[in-house]
């Protein structure tokens, strides 16, 4: 399967590497962990974060995730995303790298 990608920031990953695990916010609010596909980044980060210059991208080996992951279209726009159901096991970070800022 092909590497999926979640955007942290720097103090967030920090954080996730001292628990052992990534829960963001969205886990215990919506009940999953937002990711995106490659294509999706510039624009997830355009979106989402915009003007930020802490921020890091997550390449993350989709076959290593132990919680389950869904393709989903939550928001009806006739784009699917893919959602990690549980905490992010780090094991299943293949890379981490920083994001350029494309403010828009």
């Amino acid at each position: 399967m092909n590497p999926i990608f979640h955007l942290i920031s720097e103090s967030d990953w920090t954080a996730a590497q001292q628990a052992g695990e990534w829960r963001p916010p969205s886990l215990a609010a919506e009940g999953f962990i937002h990711c995106s596909r490659p294509e999706q980044v510039d624009a997830t980060m355009r979106r989402h974060f915009p003007g930020r210059s802490d921020m890091l991208m997550l390449v993350l080996d989709p076959d290593r995730i132990a919680a389950e992951i869904r393709d989903e279209d939550l928001y009806g726009r006739g784009e699917t995303f893919p959602h990690i159901y549980g905490p992010l096991n780090l094991d299943a970070v293949m890379d981490v790298q920083p994001v350029l800022n494309q403010s828009m």
